[in-house]
């Protein structure tokens, strides 16, 4: 059975989708008392209450179960900022993912997958795709990749100190069903919500104005779901951390090009000017150590978003 923390959320619930499609049975620990989701009836698939950050409930959570593999999605950092003391909120943040790690040690699991974020390449300069070999800056202009880059530090200590074998997903972009965010970082997933609803987009929430020319590396949640799973039940990795991406730059204008070609009339344009250098991380680790390929490109990405806001889905 493979722990997978986040498990009801937007990556992890896809997440759990792709594992019981390779044939592996999840467990899901969850903070607050919750049922099986319906969509996963009759599979193998168990919720367990249990806090992360609280080590003894997380390993009474496991100990019902043969734990095999661990794919720790839930955050480990303070998020959303809060009213809470900051030095208490660091160390609540960081115990969860030292909790978890103890608890592979203690169960005897191989592999834990962790994950991280495109984030962690901000201020990177150079052209082209973006491997996972660049040196990092120090620095991080956001709280979750500052709190990702101390993550994978402390996993490539703890992976050299324990024999489990750590991996981390630098995911990039993820947009699609279930997105609590919508146009927190990027405007696609409101682009295509508001073609849905036949509203005009609402992108107040992002950090700039957005253009047509607007790019980033955008992998549909369902790709990104059937990558993590190829990581963790892979037989063998050659790395330890890992680019989950589509292994392109998608701008704006493709996502409303592909809204068009379904819905018309939508009212999602908007104005050129954008300035900033194409954005997308190189895949060839992912592809090679696992043979995984996108299967949603720009188009058929879209066209199923769109189904699930058609369906009377909100997010």
């Amino acid at each position: 059975m493979i722990l997978v923390t986040g498990g009801l959320g937007f990556i992890g619930s896809h997440t759990v989708r792709a594992l019981l499609d390779a044939g592996e049975g999840c467990v899901l620990v969850q903070r607050r008392a919750a049922d099986v989701p319906a969509e996963f009836a009759g599979e193998r698939v168990v919720v367990e209450r249990a806090d992360i950050t609280d080590l003894a409930s997380l390993l009474d959570a496991g100990s019902r179960h043969g734990i095999t593999g661990i794919v720790h999605l839930a955050g480990s950092m303070p998020w959303p900022p809060g009213a809470d003391d900051p030095v208490e909120a660091t160390r609540t943040a960081l115990g969860g993912l030292l909790n978890v790690l103890e608890a592979a040690r203690r169960w005897g699991v191989p592999r834990v997958g962790v994950a991280s974020t495109i984030g962690v390449y901000s201020g990177v300069t150079g052209e082209g795709a973006l491997s996972e070999d660049l040196p990092l800056p120090m620095t991080s202009p956001h709280l979750i990749p500052r709190f990702k880059k101390i993550g994978e530090l402390l996993n490539e200590h703890l992976a050299a100190e324990t024999g489990i074998e750590v991996v981390d997903y630098r995911i990039s972009g993820i947009w699609g069903p279930r997105d609590p965010h919508g146009a927190l970082f990027f405007a696609a997933p409101e682009l295509v919500r508001a073609a849905a609803k036949g509203t005009t987009p609402d992108l107040s929430t992002l950090p700039g104005p957005a253009h047509a020319e607007d790019s980033l590396d955008l992998c549909y949640v369902k790709d990104c779901a059937r990558a993590i799973a190829l990581l963790q039940t892979a037989p063998r990795l050659r790395h330890r951390t890992y680019n989950v991406a589509s292994g392109r730059a998608t701008s704006n204008a493709e996502i409303i090009a592909a809204i068009k070609v379904v819905v018309p009339d939508a009212r999602v344009d908007l104005p050129t000017g954008g300035a900033d250098r194409p954005t997308w991380l190189d895949t060839t680790r992912l592809r090679q150590d696992t043979g995984y390929e996108p299967a949603y490109g720009t188009a058929r990405a879209v066209a199923d978003y769109l189904d699930w806001f058609r369906a009377g889905n909100e997010r």
